[in-house]
């Protein structure tokens, strides 16, 4: 039996939901499917499906099969078309996760380039909010603005963005300049709700740590919304010095309580553990890299800031 095969086969199952089906596709007998997924499994010593006359489920052992098994496989469909085309840099999809207004802003502009560099690579960019399970739907790398919980990621450190709070120029000559954090009780705010509860906004001083809670008319869990309210006068907001970068340095928006900035909040590229990074996601992570590096100022500071 050969391995690779047997586990193509066993793919097929998985997706295809049944031995039945996976026979039709490729015009064999089930019982030759079963004869094969058996040999897999006397191989690898564990039992990978269950099977009733009714239903299929797959074991734990399954389940981590099937992971493994995408990721080596599309390495290896990687590979043959890598040697079929005699090419020498790397080639083919990059699946990405990443929010949508920062893959908007420093992702896809800059995507031309790395088609320049690499002709044989090819992006499939998926814009969302939500934390994704990297493995299970089958993205190579996720975009994440903030620290990193899973710890069964590897992720890699990009840049890091200052935490400004910003407002129109008409707002601030309407309603004045906040000088203290405690001064935005008396503001509007645009909350950044994202789970429909207020982000808090966090500040740091010579007093130590401070806490605001932003209090307003308009609330929204998406970033772009929360650029447009701010342009259109409705308030302050406290956000990731990327989201309002081209507006800082052309003026259309100030930043106020500079002196009271927390930290920077971290970017990283996240990825799935446990086998080796193939080179069409290195490079596209050491292409955003460069962006973020080459874009210092009000959208990003150095790492280690």
């Amino acid at each position: 039996m050969d391995r690779l095969d047997a586990l193509k086969l066993f793919i097929r199952i998985v997706d295809g939901g049944s031995f039945a089906a996976a026979a039709r596709e490729i015009g064999v007998g089930q019982p030759a499917v079963s004869k094969q997924i058996a040999s897999l499994e006397r191989y690898l010593g564990a039992q990978l499906v269950r099977r009733t006359s009714r239903s299929m489920t797959l074991t734990e052992a399954g389940q981590s099969v099937y992971e493994a098994g995408l990721r080596i496989i599309g390495d290896f469909s990687e590979l043959e078309s890598s040697v079929e085309r005699g090419q020498t840099s790397p080639g083919g999809l990059v699946r990405i996760s990443v929010a949508p207004v920062f893959g908007r802003l420093y992702v896809v502009p800059h995507l031309p380039a790395l088609f320049a560099r690499y002709p044989h690579l090819s992006v499939d960019l998926s814009a969302t909010e939500r934390t994704v399970n990297l493995v299970e739907e089958g993205f190579d790398v996720s975009i994440k603005n903030g620290q990193v919980a899973d710890s069964s990621m590897i992720s890699r450190h990009l840049a890091s963005s200052p935490i400004v709070v910003v407002a129109t120029p008409a707002y601030l000559e309407k309603h004045g300049r906040p000088e203290r954090p405690k001064d935005l009780d008396r503001h509007s705010c645009v909350i950044f709700a994202p789970m429909h509860e207020p982000r808090i906004w966090r500040f740091q001083g010579i007093d130590g740590p401070d806490l605001h809670v932003p209090s307003g008319s308009f609330r929204t869990g998406d970033a772009e919304q929360i650029r447009a309210a701010v342009l259109a006068h409705m308030g302050l907001v406290q956000a990731p010095g990327w989201l309002f970068a081209q507006e800082i340095a052309s003026g259309a928006v100030i930043s106020v309580l500079p002196d009271f900035a927390p930290a920077p909040l971290p970017i990283h590229a996240v990825h799935p553990s446990g086998r080796q990074l193939p080179n069409k996601t290195r490079v596209f992570i050491d292409f955003v890299s460069e962006i973020l590096a080459a874009d210092q100022g009000p959208a990003f500071v150095s790492i280690g800031v």
